[in-house]
């Protein structure tokens, strides 16, 4: 199957299929991974929920930096959602102080590593000065020719649609669009993954099998893989694992 983005201006168009590693293994181009179980990793381990935080932190570094290694295109995590907001303050403020840091230290560590970093989600929920830092990563990777690295933050699925419905909307209103143009692709450009390929595989560690809000427009065709490992405890071994399984997957997108 062969995948085809057309991009304007300063991206570039690119044509690619299916890639494969060393091992003749077929990989999927884009991946999305919901990073969960941080806080039931740190109470087996009697830790307060920040430990497991940042241990979680940590393992998505590792994880990100393996999947660029063996040459996925795409990677997109789930690292803060629209509901997480609702957890205790003091949980909140720590998840915030980690983003910032871990900011500061991708900026640097991803740009070694040729990676390119967008933030999906709705960022004015954030500190003028946690937007200032995502605004400096992104601008400093734009450069960078290697893995794209989506980091869903303050992202929930059902409030990406409803803000491309109301662009669309508004397209609608100024007389840019006619009702009768609006196809899915319409939508698709205002998601805020346009130009990139709807992810391939959806992966969730930690036991549970919900996709908790995440890229439900993209992910109509996506193959989910529901593991019992806790985000903190997966390993760049239990990736290989879930591509192995992938790569038996037979994708047909309704056809025979």
């Amino acid at each position: 199957m062969l995948y085809v983005v057309v991009s304007i201006g300063c991206d570039k168009v690119a044509f690619w299929k299916k890639q494969k590693t060393q091992k003749n293994k077929v990989l999927p181009v884009h991946i999305g991974i919901i990073m969960d179980g941080n806080g039931r990793w740190a109470k087996k381990r009697g830790l307060p929920r920040s430990a497991g935080h940042k241990a979680g932190a940590d393992n998505f570094r590792k994880i990100a930096k393996y999947c660029s290694k063996i040459g996925i295109k795409y990677l997109t995590v789930y690292a803060f959602s629209t509901e997480n907001w609702r957890r205790p303050s003091d949980e909140v403020d720590f998840l915030m102080r980690l983003f910032k840091q871990y900011l500061e230290e991708s900026l640097r560590d991803f740009k070694e590593e040729n990676i390119r970093v967008i933030f999906i989600g709705d960022r004015n929920a954030f500190s003028e000065d946690l937007q200032t830092r995502i605004n400096e990563v992104e601008a400093s990777s734009k450069i960078c020719t290697g893995m794209v690295l989506n980091i869903a933050m303050n992202y929930g699925g059902r409030s990406e649609i409803l803000k491309a419905v109301k662009s669309i909307s508004e397209d609608v209103k100024e007389s840019k669009l006619s009702i009768e143009d609006i196809t899915e692709q319409t939508l698709s450009d205002k998601m805020y993954t346009y130009n990139q390929p709807d992810p391939d595989l959806i992966i969730r560690p930690s036991g549970e099998f919900r996709t908790s809000n995440f890229l439900i427009w993209q992910s109509a065709y996506s193959e989910y893989l529901f593991l019992d490992t806790l985000w903190p405890d997966f390993k760049p071994v239990d990736l290989e694992k879930a591509l192995d399984k992938y790569a038996l997957r037979n994708r047909r997108f309704g056809g025979i």
